[in-house]
């Protein structure tokens, strides 16, 4: 990578807001900002505390009053000498200051580029890298708290703890190798073959972490599902807490996939409210019907709703796929509740009672954590790229345990926990790395 270029970015949201940030990092960072900075000279800024100053245009023109922060490599965010401008926040001063410095030296930032050197310079692993955008796009506080976690470095400690017990067991087994004549003697076999299952232990705990981390990232896919009429819009209104979808006694007034995202107690839920399904529908419902049926295969968790005034007989028939978790809410409490389903498991509520909102939201916050789908005591949570890793890194260290295991060639065992500690070492970027790199920066925001 080149790092001999000075670059500056906006690094806040665009738009209109009180103040404004431009980050300028490189080795001419302090130069180039001086050069359009009025205020103190560059060889008083003191690092970390905040100079006040004007922006000038190169006619010597005041820009925007301005607070600028010095952060001398390699203390800084980047390892690199840094300079923070802090601006009024409007679109056309931000911008404005921007140009100056490019037209000072500064080259324009790439996304993430400004975390892409913070990981070259040793400032943070993959894992830390990876938390910034998670931090940034959590819509729940749990969420916020998981990417705060991996952001500490929580993730990366964990697997760098893994490599280190990786690199001791290859170096022991090619130890072996380059010194045949001192055999492993059966105890010793044992205790290396202890240390094999140690590792893939531990790497088996992060990846039981990968569905916390999705739901926590995406939020968990949750469809409301069940017959005409029998509530299911109602209760996607007295979930999300406004009116949302309409609902009539019409059957069949929803026709089409409607999808919200509330936040329960921290957990980012993802409601798809379907079609009720029923035979003999028209064409347009029909094809409702379909989609809701195609949301059915791809939900992580189903709101079954049905019509408990009802008799069993009158509730549609709904190929729910197999394996699917499924919640019944026994809904319409509040008339008579048919015999057919006085035993039947799941919450009796009526959706036209505003207290009938509370329940739900608890009932399903006790189901998820009852389920083990958040472990709210810990928050380590594993993306995919994470997880396609350590998938990899498995599979080999349980060849090489079962190769151990069978007195094959040391030098088989010693491939295989070479190819399962390069798996573990890119999550966190202790390898080569280079091909995944511009996949997972260039989903940056400029600036970060």
């Amino acid at each position: 990578m080149n790092f001999d270029t000075t670059i500056a970015a906006i690094a806040t949201a665009p738009g209109t807001g009180a103040i404004s940030l431009i980050r300028v990092s490189g080795s001419e960072a302090q130069n180039i900002v001086a050069s359009v900075f009025k205020g103190k000279a560059k060889d008083d800024w003191r690092p970390r505390y905040q100079h006040l100053g004007h922006i000038l245009d190169s006619g010597g023109r005041p820009v925007d009053n301005v607070l600028l922060t010095w952060f001398p490599g390699p203390a800084s965010f980047t390892g690199e000498d840094t300079v923070e401008i802090a601006a009024h926040g409007g679109l056309v001063v931000t911008k404005r200051i921007l140009e100056l410095l490019l037209a000072a030296g500064a080259v324009p930032a790439e996304p993430g580029e400004f975390s892409k050197r913070s990981f070259f310079n040793g400032k943070m692993d993959l894992t830390q890298a990876e938390a910034i955008m998670d931090l940034i796009s959590a819509s729940t506080e749990l969420a916020a708290r998981a990417a705060q976690e991996q952001l500490s470095g929580r993730l990366g400690s964990e697997l760098e703890k893994i490599r280190q017990m990786a690199i001791g067991l290859l170096a022991h087994v090619e130890a072996y190798i380059d010194f045949p004549d001192e055999d492993i003697d059966p105890d010793s076999s044992a205790s290396l073959l202890e240390r094999i299952s140690e590792i893939r232990n531990a790497v088996g705990y992060l990846l039981a972490t990968a569905d916390q981390g999705k739901i926590l990232r995406e939020g968990l896919r949750t469809v409301i599902c069940g017959s005409p009429n029998a509530g299911k819009s109602s209760l996607l209104n007295l979930l999300l807490g406004f009116e949302r979808a309409i609902v009539t006694d019409e059957a069949g007034t929803t026709r089409d996939t409607i999808e919200e995202v509330i936040n329960l107690n921290g957990i980012p839920i993802r409601l798809i409210d379907t079609a009720g399904i029923r035979e003999n529908a028209g064409a347009i419902e029909q094809r409702g019907i379909e989609r809701s049926k195609e949301q059915l295969s791809r939900a992580e968790l189903i709101l079954w709703v049905i019509d408990s005034s009802a008799s069993a007989d009158e509730t549609a028939s709904i190929a729910i796929p197999e394996n699917s978790r499924v919640v019944q809410i026994l809904n319409k409490s509040d008339l008579p509740i048919h015999s057919d389903w006085v035993s039947k498991e799941g919450l009796s509520v009526s959706c036209l009672e505003p207290e009938a909102g509370d329940l739900l939201r608890k009932y399903l916050h006790e189901t998820l954590v009852r389920n083990g789908d958040i472990n709210t005591s810990s928050l380590i949570s594993i993306n995919t790229r994470h997880q396609h890793c350590l998938k990899q890194a498995s599979q080999f260290f349980e060849k090489a345990e079962n190769n151990l295991a069978v007195k094959e060639s040391p030098e088989f065992v010693a491939m295989d926990l070479r190819e399962g500690l390069s798996a573990v070492g890119e999550v966190i970027g202790k390898t080569d790395v280079e091909e995944i790199l511009g996949e997972i920066f260039s989903s940056f925001c400029i600036g970060k």
